[in-house]
């Protein structure tokens, strides 16, 4: 959602950008190092660690992803970016604008340490947890050779499961470590979560610390500690070991490192396991004891805690609690106390979880014509989100409107929390969504309380676009008429967009010598279609802009454009010169083939400039589009492409 919030903003801006996510599946679209070199500005929109430092000495800004999930927000940083670049006053007023969230720095960085260890356990939660859930479809004792229900298979299945569950806290810590302390974090990191799992080993006869004797594990709370703690004594080490010779760096990291790392966190873990372990062991009480204050409470505080932020620090803090106590109740085994409040928690958890994108789906679908045709696009979609456990569609809806639309989010989860806690749900699985019905104990159940806290919290979502829609349609009259005349006479040309772009204005075998060669063409050319009156005021236009910032692109392509009273209608030159324009500043450092000049009245410019700008700027994002504009000598094909994305 920010990659698609952030390309759109800088299309609006004329601008041509790359956007690298790190996601569940790894690194996709990965900035190049000449990318980098060629970039004017960056933009860090991340919870976790990107290795910021590769864009060391470029205009950055830095935030968390939260803070571009719209195209409005995703602008201004594009804007920040920028600035710090540019003009001095310009980035000092934007540092002094989000001042607030500098000081909240401190916060964001311990939050993305921890989101870069839970993005990395979740996957053997997942994991683990569903094999598990799944060999429960034999039986619930399947596994246990004693048992009648018997299956060697299914035997094997909870083994497997079982084991990457184990791994859930010593991944966590590690990564934790591994967000702060880099590649030599992870050792410490990893014995830390091992400690947290198995606790201080004490004989039981001697009473005394005995490795050979038993522990009382602390869980994924000190996983936590540890892993912070295992990052921060890595970067202690660097500070202390960083007078020895440079040619011992090869030792330090394989031999001091782990060394000293290893025992100054396993003897801190060590020596707090006993508090840990009962803060670990309250935690869980506590929790227990809003189930026996009544399902109202519990499911209340479920619903409320996984709708507040949809997928943010909140609502991550409920389902890594979830899993923990999942994991607690599948290590008890089926039948006990453990497993029955463990399994009933995980799943108010995911009806939490599962139920803001289908209120989506169910406003857009019911109410659509309360909501715009992108909205109704993302609402549709979120069904499928929602059915499979991805809360983070919603967002999107609720950045527009936080109030109401987060309370309608958290009505409608807590709904199907208390109503999933009532029906006595039991969910072995910790994700997957409709996925792993077949494993959930009293599932048609579970998906009834699903479905009436969406299309409760659906209801009041399209009540309220209602009203807002009824609002804006009253206030729209008042709106003074002598102004609407003049606004009607700045709008776009009343030209079909399916001619905008005419043929005659295409030039497919043109060889220039420099940038204002082919500036002054497309001027010139102007001039004797009716466009411009006067060709040196528009090539005076053409490198006024220029002058702001290179209207070069990437891989060939420029959108050169010029405002100016002299151009009497709108209109769209494309110039093609096969061995390349050189001399034109583009973001990749490549001659320019292709330039989609923009020509615009000046009357116009604030209004069919950016909507023009922004469609051809979108467009260059596509690459069937450049590759067929690139590839093709026929003027009318070029025309044909160009006009069928300004429609």
């Amino acid at each position: 959602m920010a990659k698609e919030a952030l390309e759109k903003a800088a299309a609006e801006r004329g601008l041509t950008i790359k956007v690298e996510t790190h996601g569940q599946v790894g690194v996709e679209n990965e900035l190049t190092k000449s990318e980098i070199a060629g970039a004017k500005a960056v933009v860090v929109a991340a919870d976790k660690d990107v290795q910021a430092e590769r864009f060391a000495g470029k205009p950055m800004v830095s935030v968390g992803v939260s803070k571009a999930l719209s195209v409005e927000a995703a602008g201004k940083l594009i804007d920040r970016a920028l600035a710090a670049k540019g003009d001095d006053t310009v980035a000092a007023a934007a540092d002094i604008e989000d001042e607030v969230e500098e000081k909240e720095s401190i916060g964001h960085v311990i939050y993305k340490h921890l989101m870069n260890g839970v993005s990395h356990m979740l996957v053997f939660v997942v994991a683990g947890g569903v094999l598990t859930a799944v060999s429960f479809l034999w039986g619930i004792t399947s596994f246990d050779s004693t048992a009648s229900d018997y299956n060697s298979f299914a035997a094997m299945l909870k083994i497997i499961g079982g084991i990457a569950m184990n791994l859930m806290v010593p991944v966590l810590s590690a990564y934790i470590a591994e967000s702060i302390g880099k590649r030599p974090a992870l050792v410490p990191g990893f014995v830390a979560g091992m400690i947290a799992i198995q606790g201080l080993p004490v004989n039981a006869e001697t009473g005394m610390i005995d490795a050979g004797g038993a522990g009382v594990g602390f869980g994924f709370l000190g996983g936590i500690v540890g892993g912070f703690l295992a990052g921060y004594v890595i970067l202690l080490l660097e500070k202390v070991f960083a007078g020895l010779p440079k040619n011992l760096d090869g030792l330090k990291a394989i031999f001091l490192y782990p060394l000293f790392s290893t025992a100054i966190v396993g003897l801190v873990m060590l020596g707090i396991s006993g508090p840990m372990a009962a803060i670990n062991t309250a935690m869980m009480d506590f929790l227990k004891g809003l189930s026996a204050s009544g399902a109202v409470v519990l499911g209340l505080a479920i619903g409320c805690m996984c709708a507040f932020d949809m997928g943010g620090p909140v609502n991550k803090a409920a389902y890594v609690t979830g899993t923990a106590m999942l994991t607690e109740a599948l290590a008890a085994g089926v039948g006990t106390d453990t497993y029955n409040f463990g399994t009933n928690f995980m799943a108010a958890v995911s009806a939490a979880c599962i139920v803001p994108p289908l209120i989506t789906t169910f406003a857009v679908v019911v109410g659509k014509k309360y909501f715009s045709q992108e909205d109704h696009d993302a609402g549709v979609v979120n069904l499928i989100l929602g059915c499979t456990h991805i809360t983070e569609g919603a967002i999107p809806f609720m950045t527009k409107n936080i109030w109401p639309v987060m309370p309608i989010m958290m009505l409608g989860s807590s709904i199907a929390s208390i109503l999933t806690i009532m029906f006595n749900v039991h969910d072995p699985a910790p994700h997957g969504g409709f996925l792993v019905l077949p494993v959930v104990e009293n599932g048609p159940l579970w998906v009834l309380a699903i479905l009436i806290g969406a299309v409760v919290g659906g209801i009041l979502f399209v009540a309220f676009k209602k009203y807002d829609f009824e609002k804006n349609q009253k206030a729209a009259p008042a709106a003074n008429p002598v102004e609407a005349p003049k606004a009607a006479a700045v709008e776009a040309p009343k030209a079909e967009a399916a001619d905008f772009v005419k043929v005659e204005n295409v030039f497919v075998a043109e060889d220039f010598a420099s940038r204002d060669e082919a500036l002054s063409f497309v001027s010139n050319q102007a001039v004797k279609a009716g466009i411009a009156s006067d060709a040196d005021a528009v090539m005076n236009a053409f490198l006024a802009r220029e002058a702001e910032g290179t209207t070069g692109m990437m891989e060939g392509f420029a959108i050169p454009h010029a405002k100016s009273d002299a151009i009497t209608e709108a209109a769209v030159i494309v110039v093609k010169d096969e061995s390349g324009v050189t001399g034109w500043d583009t973001m990749d450092g490549a001659p320019v083939n292709v330039a989609i000049a923009l020509l615009i009245p000046g009357a116009q410019a604030g209004t069919t400039h950016l909507k023009i700008l922004s469609k051809v700027a979108e467009a260059l994002m596509d690459e069937d589009f450049r590759a067929t504009v690139k590839g093709s000598t026929d003027a009318a094909e070029i025309a044909k492409t160009i006009n069928a994305r300004l429609v």
